[in-house]
């Protein structure tokens, strides 16, 4: 459970009261002060519970009345971050949301029936582009991946390739400035566990896309899709960021109509579980930092 104190900053808690184990959610928030709704149980914002009702104004506290709170919570990107333990890493950072020549739009929050490991496993293949996303960029797109580089430092990774592609998004295609036929350099950032980032040059037409992936499992079959997109080529429109918007839906949702119907939603961490090719690089070498990543946090 979330909510905003007076000085701006977030607390978030475990949605338990205490006593009775309620679901605090179901309670009120008025001046900085929780209230439970069984029992009218009130904590400040400290989690510290101040008043007991059924016990009178006269009332000991139980040293124990305290709300559970997670190991750190810090805000980014306009989302809140909580870690219930100690973080093994830092706030995931994207450059462009804070250079101004950027615009932000976001989309809307996906819930699907998904896996978070298959999800970051899809945003980083390169090879799917031209059998899944037809119906929006991929028809026409080369079935074949250029050789590539990744680069490991600990917990994150990038890896970057160009490649021609059909820009129809570009006016001076229409214009007969620039041809159909471009190039653009892709370049994918993973940040442990779950934060992925995709930036997009454009090297023809000019130009920089950036789309931010966060994902977040609510259980083991079910995950929210947080996304944001940064663009510097827009001039400022914001009917052309709500065109943009609009058509990033719809590469989410090509990606979910096969997510969503993996039978086995576990993402195999051993790398003899599949069958890899050169092609596969990087999104082996996600399975090899989460591999990594869990075996550091159950240290």
């Amino acid at each position: 459970m979330a909510f905003r104190v007076a000085s701006g900053d977030m607390r978030v808690y475990r949605d338990q009261c205490p006593h009775r184990l309620a679901p605090l959610s179901l309670g009120t928030c008025e001046n900085n002060v929780l209230q439970c709704a069984y029992h009218g149980w009130r904590f400040d914002e400290s989690g510290r519970c101040i008043e007991i009702p059924a016990l009178g104004s006269a009332a000991t506290i139980p040293p124990k009345a305290v709300l559970n709170s997670p190991a750190r919570v810090a805000e980014s990107h306009g989302m809140v971050f909580v870690a219930l333990d100690e973080p093994l890493m830092p706030l995931p950072l994207i450059e462009a949301a804070n250079n101004p020549s950027y615009m932000k739009g976001d989309l809307p929050v996906f819930t699907a029936r998904a896996s978070a490991g298959l999800l970051a496993d899809n945003f980083l293949d390169m090879a799917h582009f031209p059998f899944v996303h037809v119906g929006t960029f991929g028809e026409g797109e080369a079935k074949e991946v250029p050789n590539y580089k990744v680069q490991r430092d600990g917990f994150t990774f990038e890896a970057s390739y160009e490649h021609q592609f059909a820009n129809r998004e570009d006016p001076g295609v229409d214009a007969g400035i620039r041809p159909l036929v471009q190039t653009r350099r892709l370049t994918y950032r993973y940040h442990a566990p779950f934060h992925l980032e995709l930036e997009i040059e454009f090297l023809d037409a000019g130009g920089t896309n950036v789309i931010g992936f966060f994902l977040t499992p609510e259980d083991d079959e079910h995950v929210r899709i947080y996304s944001s997109l940064w663009r510097n080529d827009l001039e400022g429109s914001l009917e052309r960021m709500a065109d943009a918007i609009d058509f990033e839906v719809r590469v989410v949702n090509e990606d979910l109509r096969l997510q969503s119907r993996y039978e086995d939603l576990a993402l195999p961490l051993e790398s003899t579980a599949e069958l890899h090719t050169r092609a596969d690089k990087i999104t082996l070498e996600l399975r090899r930092v989460l591999h990594d990543f869990v075996a550091a946090a159950n240290a």
